[in-house]
């Protein structure tokens, strides 16, 4: 492996490439400014804001609405840091290229094969929970069949030009869009009292069912976590920036609407259902917050509504995960950081590390049909904690990196964090004190541990490569 240089690319695209590399024809750059706009958008509605904030309202009760508060104000801190740098800077290995140039080589291989690793454990979650969606539609098939269509589906769609890619996103994240706002606006109108059938709760339900704390500190920090990694997905518009037509433009304008979206998506949506239903109501944790409250407003089907919701959810979700797996591997494959041959791009696509990413989603679904309970389980744990690895590092390289900026390239500060280097440190601060946090539970305990020992090995590895490059070098 050999030191890294920065290249720009075409559009402005920056891209940290193997000085010894041979040169490979660039990415396209297929994203229109409307693919962006959703895929941001689109970023932060998943599945996991749909069904598993469930089990955040159990532990937290009303004060559910703080704990994903508090969650999206660091997200939106990450998000600021991460815009700077990539504005700056745009790249498709993204804060994986920021990492390299602000710390090391051994930091951008770190975080990079780390978050490959959770995107790819990603596809086959969501491939096996959309499979289950399908099997209950049509109980005399089998998963597998499902899972195989769905991962043959878009991993063909990421083989082809980008813009597929941004096509699809566009359209899911739009009926994503579309649920979701529907949702709010018949939670106000009933919260209001003007929806037809229902009457005004006032704050009965976010004071009356044990208090606005039920379960005191130690429910609130369980809601905490849980809110967290919910709002996992948001650096993939960074990475699909640098395909764009416009990467410095696109980017800017993704990070600096993110914050609205965060308010209004999450923190709107616990609003809504704390203070229409109670918070220790069975149904939204065995069927989700949202079927609750559509079910409690007489919404005709509304469990098979939130089915498809969730469905596209996923489907969704696989769709970008294969997209962001492959051009993290491509990224880092091009600066000598991986196996050189699945560096190659046809057509503007990095097709084998499509198909690389993707095989490793399928073999993580085979996993989970053989060992279910120890090998899938230990590579569930082993991503646990990995976003919050990958914030720590943004924060850390945005740290060193705008120092460098403001005194090598200050034009190219279009996205500035707030009050830096403060809010720099405490969004640090705050990202060590939830992994802190994770020690509390046993579940998250043991999840970062694993994580622990994935991001500490890589971290050798990628010192070791970088000492011999070293060693290389100055022999």
């Amino acid at each position: 492996m050999n030191r890294t240089s920065a290249s720009s690319g075409p559009s402005g695209t920056a891209e940290a490439t193997d000085a010894g590399a041979t040169a490979t024809p660039p990415l396209s750059h297929g994203l229109k400014q409307r693919h962006l706009s959703m895929i941001a958008l689109g970023g932060v509605i998943g599945a996991g804001l749909f069904v598993g904030s469930g089990a955040g309202i159990a532990a937290a009760g009303p004060s559910i609405v703080v704990a994903y508060a508090l969650s999206g104000l660091l997200v939106m801190l990450v998000m600021r840091m991460l815009g700077e740098m990539s504005a700056a800077n745009p790249a498709s290995g993204s804060f994986s290229v920021h990492a390299e140039r602000a710390i090391g080589p051994w930091a951008g291989f770190t975080v990079g094969w780390m978050f490959w690793i959770l995107l790819c454990v990603g596809i086959a979650a969501e491939a096996i929970g959309a499979a289950g969606i399908m099997v209950q539609w049509f109980p005399g098939t089998d998963s597998w069949m499902w899972v195989a269509l769905f991962m043959a589906m878009f991993c063909g769609t990421n083989l082809a030009a980008v813009s597929n890619f941004g096509e699809f996103e566009f359209w899911f994240a739009a009926l994503k869009i579309a649920a979701i706002t529907i949702f709010l606006v018949l939670g106000v109108l009933a919260i209001l009292g003007v929806l037809p059938g229902t009457d005004a709760p006032g704050g009965s339900h976010l004071t009356g069912d044990g208090g606005f704390l039920p379960n005191g500190v130690n429910g609130l920090v369980v809601g905490l976590l849980a809110s967290v990694f919910a709002y996992g997905g948001l650096e993939t518009v960074t990475i699909a920036a640098a395909e764009s037509e416009n990467p410095v433009k696109s980017v800017a304008g993704a990070v600096r609407t993110a914050m609205w979206r965060i308010a209004l998506f999450y923190v709107g949506s616990m609003v809504v259902v704390v203070t229409l239903i109670p918070w220790n109501d069975k149904s939204v944790v065995a069927e989700g917050p949202y079927v609750a409250v559509l079910d409690h407003l007489d919404i005709p089907a509304a469990g098979d509504i939130m089915n498809v919701i969730v469905l596209i959810a996923l489907l969704s979700a696989m769709n970008a995960n294969i997209y962001g797996a492959s051009r993290m591997s491509y990224s880092l494959v091009t600066r000598g950081e991986g196996p050189a041959f699945l560096g190659r791009v046809t057509g503007g696509v990095p097709r084998l590390t499509v198909l690389a990413s993707s095989f490793f989603g399928f073999v993580a679904v085979l996993l989970s049909y053989w060992w279910p309970d120890t090998i899938f389980k230990w590579l569930l744990n082993m991503v646990g904690a990995a976003v919050l690895v990958v914030w720590g590092f943004i924060a850390a390289a945005q740290l060193r990196m705008r120092s460098r900026l403001q005194r090598e390239a200050p034009e190219k500060l279009v996205v500035k964090m707030w009050l830096f280097p403060y809010l720099t440190w405490v969004a640090l601060a705050a990202t060590v004190g939830v992994l802190v946090l994770m020690l509390r539970e046993s579940d998250t305990r043991s999840q970062l541990y694993a994580t622990a020992v994935m991001a500490i090995a890589l971290a050798i590895i990628g010192y070791v490569r970088q000492r011999m490059s070293v060693a290389r070098q100055e022999g």
